[in-house]
């Protein structure tokens, strides 16, 4: 279990490289990392330089952060996020969103690939979050000191900020974008799901399927950040479609829906409130 100190230490190391204060933290998902290149004046540092972070070992997440500028505002950028089946921990997976809360930022921009799970979706397709189920894992917050907080109970009726979402899909549309609002469910992986647990997900209300954000979107609320979520539905989720699904159609997706996704996210960076 992290320490105060060892949040401490990681915010410290990270203050003396950064020349600004970030206003919000991005959070770049499978085959959306290079959105990162956008970025103006970067400043990257590897996870395996910051005291106390770990190393993304996920296919695709090259695993570093890059301070800099991007759609004006000044923001740090998770090139690669960690995972619980990297073998991490919640609170591990939590523990950048606490650091840069320390540095300045008030807000989480999360990017994720996702399987469709909701029929009416299709592959390419621009999803803005709007509620997560998770049955699976603890949260970040389980043994945690709870004087690092002023409670131990986190309220998460709104777990996605809904100016945001509203923000987001106005912006979509000036685009040209079509941009929904779906619930998404968390997985831990790695393997894929099956047509079985699909089934059941629809049935609960889910919309995508993922194995990442809940941990980043419980640490965030904890700490009164405003959360966005953009997921790229990058397949099908099993037994949707007749045929195997494998990680290069993820990546491929990715790669695909880089122009479109990263104007949609510079656009709304560029007004966030």
């Amino acid at each position: 279990m992290y320490t105060l100190d060892d949040y401490c230490k990681s915010a410290e190391y990270l203050r003396a490289k950064l020349s600004d204060i970030p206003e919000a933290l991005i959070v770049l998902g499978s085959g959306l990392g290079d959105m990162a290149d956008e970025m103006e004046n970067p400043i990257c540092i590897p996870y395996s330089e910051i005291p106390n972070f770990k190393v993304s070992t996920a296919p695709s997440h090259v695993g570093q952060l890059v301070a800099g500028r991007l759609a004006g505002r000044n923001v740090l950028c998770m090139q690669g996020r960690l995972h619980i089946y990297e073998g991490y921990k919640p609170a591990e997976v939590a523990f950048p969103v606490r650091v840069a809360h320390m540095l300045g930022a008030t807000k989480l921009v999360l990017t994720c690939a996702c399987g469709g799970v909701n029929v009416d979706y299709t592959v390419g397709e621009l999803v803005m979050l709007k509620d997560y189920i998770n049955m699976t894992h603890p949260g970040p917050l389980v043994g945690m000191d709870v004087t690092d907080f002023d409670a131990r109970f986190v309220d998460m009726s709104y777990a996605f900020d809904r100016d945001f979402i509203t923000l987001a899909r106005s912006k979509a549309r000036k685009l040209g974008i079509s941009l929904g609002t779906g619930v998404y469910y968390y997985m831990p992986g790695p393997q894929l799901e099956t047509p079985a647990e699909i089934r059941a997900i629809r049935t609960m209300g889910g919309d995508l399927v993922g194995m990442s954000v809940v941990h980043e979107v419980i640490m965030a609320r904890r700490l009164g950040m405003r959360v966005a979520g953009f997921a790229l539905v990058t397949n099908m989720a099993a037994g949707i479609l007749d045929a195997p699904l494998t990680e290069e159609e993820i990546f491929a997706e990715g790669r695909k829906a880089r122009e479109g996704f990263g104007g949609l996210l510079k656009a709304f960076i560029g007004d966030m409130a």
